[in-house]
């Protein structure tokens, strides 16, 4: 039987702090003049959850506030001032108001994915520093545009990947390095659960307290429909990519992190249509092959011991054995025996203080955290790779070092998108 861990499940654990990962320090007193300034933009339910994560550091002072739904935003500045009592923090509707306060030094992204690309390299202009939810952006070309933006203004970035703080990705990664199953040639990775049925279009006049038009940004002009907007939007291609996009990074993650695999040849998708009015698949299977390795994912667990118990995981196959892991737990099979560690494999990665933690570290010492804009572009460029080949329905070649398609014009069209011009704001 599966047991799928839902985005909702997930959220509720990780706003718990569960799940292994170690979000907050210890108490500590901080001068308010060592304190980071931050601003939170975008405050659906990840928003809140980032809300809470930093309230809670001692190294931090929220400063602002901002969504442009306006029950949105009274609900956070409300929540807030429950969190921190006596917070002066002020309530924004447009993000570049809060861009233009010199006094804010970084700000944390979860607005839907559609946005992603553009906020964090109008902050890295604007001098501010960011906590971006992933994906990193909606497509490849943003992503190329973010790590040249963040190089020329020297400014610090972590992705919104939380599970990578916890102990068991550290170990996983510390066993795959250290040769416990030998040299890995095969990951599979998947994730189940399938996307609502939103049924057809509701078109109507947008509520009062929502901007529309702002919400869509740089995405292709469309009628306002409640399923198009807030927590339904990553069933739509316009904005993201369904529960593969949702999950990837999380998954996809520990992989990137112990193995770095290099050099896509090609992306080979294929999947189901949704229901309804949504478009992103409704399940997807992608066979990736990289040189040297060779990579999987599906919406049902692999046929491989173990897998059938976890709704996500990831299946290293290596010449000397496997290990099954997920986002807690992790189980190694060498010779017919099963094992969760190898104690002669010792510790070598330093264990992080908190994601959010890790952070304000970086911001403060200059220097790139664990899930850095680098390591983030290219551990998602795969997942953008594989939603172009679903839409197009066939098998792609990909040039690594160019980072482009082969001979293939149509291809290479969903690398970037125009956007719209009120909305092209980079």
């Amino acid at each position: 039987m599966n047991h799928p861990l839902t985005r909702r499940t997930f959220l509720k654990q990780s706003s718990a702090g569960a799940l292994g990962l170690a979000l907050f320090p210890a108490v500590k007193k901080v001068a308010p003049s060592d304190r980071l300034r931050i601003a939170h933009i975008g405050l659906g339910g990840m928003g809140n959850n980032h809300m809470g994560w930093f309230a809670k550091l001692p190294e931090v002072e929220i400063v602002a506030l901002c969504d442009l739904d306006q029950d949105h935003l009274n609900g956070s500045l409300k929540r807030l001032s429950e969190l921190n009592p006596g917070t002066r923090a002020q309530g924004y509707d447009d993000f570049r108001r809060v861009l233009d306060r010199k006094d804010i030094d970084a700000i944390t992204v979860a607005t839907p994915d559609h946005w992603h690309a553009q906020i964090a390299i109008l902050a890295f202009q604007a001098g501010k520093d960011v906590y971006g939810e992933k994906p990193l952006s909606f497509d490849v070309r943003e992503g190329q545009k973010m790590l040249k933006s963040l190089n020329r203004h020297n400014r610090i970035f972590q992705l919104g990947t939380q599970i990578h703080a916890g102990d068991n990705y550290h170990r996983v990664v510390e066993l795959i390095r250290g040769g416990a199953i030998g040299k890995v040639h095969t990951v599979r990775l998947w994730k189940t659960g399938l996307p609502p049925d939103l049924g057809p279009a509701n078109y109507q006049t947008p509520p009062a307290t929502l901007n529309w038009d702002m919400w869509l940004g740089p995405a292709p002009q469309s009628l306002y429909t409640p399923q198009r907007c807030h927590f339904t939007y990553r069933y739509f291609l316009d904005y993201s990519g369904g529960v593969f996009q949702d999950f990837w990074s999380h998954i996809a993650d520990v992989v990137w992190w112990s193995i770095e695999p290099k050099n896509l040849k090609s992306v080979s998708a294929t999947g189901e249509a949704p229901g309804g009015i949504a478009d992103a698949p409704r399940s997807i299977s992608i066979d990736y092959e990289f040189e040297d390795l060779k990579l999987h994912w599906t919406s049902v667990p692999p046929p491989v011991p173990g897998a059938e118990k976890k709704g996500i995981g990831a299946y290293f196959e290596g010449s000397k054995g496997t290990l099954l892991c997920d986002y807690g737990s992790r189980e190694i099979r060498v010779n017919g025996i099963v094992m969760t560690d190898v104690p002669e494999i010792t510790q070598s990665i330093a264990r992080s203080p908190g994601h959010q933690q890790n952070f304000v570290d970086a911001v403060k010492s200059r220097s790139q955290p664990e899930s850095n804009l680098e390591y983030a572009r290219q551990m998602t460029m795969p997942m953008h790779l594989g939603l172009i080949s679903y839409r197009l329905g066939r098998q792609l070649a990909w040039n690594p070092r160019k980072e482009k398609f082969v001979r293939d014009r149509e291809a290479n069209s969903y690398l970037s998108r125009e956007y719209r011009s009120k909305w092209d704001l980079i």
